[in-house]
């Protein structure tokens, strides 16, 4: 940017692409390219083995007990709305509880206070430890009872980098509320570390294709093949059907149950190709790799003047959300902007958060495998020469906590 090399802290966000990945898609629609499923010529049988091949991909990636747990979505904000309108129309209603955390994405959030202003079930939240940075885990346990339907939270935060004790946390589910159902966002883990769901013992689990160097508008849900045949269907049309009659219509089983219409049939081929190139590099070499990259981060990040990092010290995700004394988040990314180093800054998608972090917005910076100790280098000396400047003209970010004032819109 502006001669300047590109230094691209948001993998967050979003990933960048591999040449592997967009050749993928370049080659579906220079020589696949026709509707899937429906066709008896030999394009479309093309087609179709390249779309479901995708689906095995994702089923190996995440060892699925089937290829028919893996549905195709627009992405984990798609899959968990499915999940809320779906098995929680069905299966929640008034008197039942719903547990999350305080730190979910929106995307987690929304669709249960719509389902709660729908069925009049009630949503609990555990709170974070502002001692540690984590998650409240004895809170969330304590929030556990009979009524209790679904649970759902984030594998590693967004915003505060920590990593929840899966495992752990699904015990005391299955312990407290036999009955409820876990839903895991691993939007922030499955591009970044195994992940196994057999192990994890979850119920349902969602992520987007686009964090994991896959293309925008294409993502999965995972559930177990039992639960996904006994949820009513998302959408009504093509493909998700079995026999349609004038008088009623009956469904097809998952994963054709949920994928109504023409599917994202590209982005499906370019998800499968991250897959496998996820797979060449090694997740085992990328988990390794950014757990040394972002504890550099923290430590460099940690030593700046006047920047409070959230999160815990130890045990972190290569993310880490800040806030400068001196500088308004929105001012710091466009200064670092100019200087070539792409960060975000904004709420994250992560208000309630925030709130009880006592800020309105952060910047963040969030790394992945192609990024280097010397990209984290100029990221701080850009950061810490854009907070000299702020300085020496007097600025101040003024009272964190005070978001009534706070006219920061447009990055989010």
């Amino acid at each position: 940017k502006d001669g300047n090399p590109l230094v691209y802290l948001d993998s967050a966000a979003t990933s960048q692409k591999p040449n592997y990945v967009i050749e993928a898609l370049d080659h579906y629609y220079q020589h696949l390219n026709s509707n899937v499923h429906r066709g008896a010529h030999s394009l479309s049988r093309d087609a179709t083995a390249a779309y479901e091949g995708a689906r095995d991909e994702i089923a190996t990636f995440i060892n699925a007990y089937s290829r028919n747990e893996c549905i195709f979505t627009k992405g984990a904000t798609e899959a968990i709305n499915l999940i809320a309108m779906t098995y929680g129309r069905a299966n929640i209603g008034k008197g039942d509880e719903i547990v999350l955390t305080e730190m979910e994405h929106h995307s987690n959030i929304v669709p249960w206070q719509i389902l709660a202003s729908q069925t009049g079930c009630t949503l609990k939240f555990a709170h974070i430890n502002k001692e540690t940075g984590t998650l409240d885990v004895e809170e969330l346990k304590s929030l556990l009872s009979e009524k209790t339907k679904l649970v759902t939270f984030q594998h590693v935060s967004n915003v505060m980098g920590c990593s929840n004790p899966v495992e752990e946390l699904v015990q005391a589910i299955r312990e407290k509320s036999p009955d409820a159902k876990v839903l895991l966002d691993a939007c922030q883990s499955v591009p970044h570390q195994r992940v196994d769901v057999q192990a994890l013992d979850v119920d349902f689990l969602a992520f987007s294709g686009h964090k994991m160097c896959g293309p925008t508008g294409i993502g999965a849900l995972w559930g177990r093949e039992e639960l996904l045949n006994d949820m009513p269907p998302f959408l009504g049309g093509g493909e998700m059907i079995d026999q349609v009659t004038l008088e009623e219509s009956t469904f097809a089983p998952a994963p054709g149950r949920f994928e109504a219409g023409t599917p994202a049939i590209a982005q499906a081929v370019g998800l499968g190709a991250a897959i496998r190139y996820l797979n060449k590099v090694g997740m085992e070499n990328i988990e390794a790799y950014e757990h040394e990259l972002g504890d550099y981060l923290y430590k460099r990040l940690s030593e700046c003047d006047g920047v409070d990092v959230f999160g815990p010290k130890e045990n972190r995700a290569a993310l880490c959300a800040f806030y400068c004394d001196a500088v308004h988040p929105s001012d710091l990314s466009t200064f670092l902007d100019v200087e070539g180093v792409a960060i975000r800054a904004g709420h994250h998608c992560c208000q309630p958060l925030h709130q009880a972090l006592g800020y309105s917005h952060s910047a963040r910076a969030s790394l992945y495998f192609y990024n280097t100790k010397e990209e984290v280098d100029k990221f701080i000396e850009v950061l810490e020469d854009s907070i000299s400047f702020f300085k020496s003209m007097g600025g101040s970010n003024g009272d964190a906590a005070n978001t009534e004032k706070d006219e920061f819109i447009p990055f989010i």
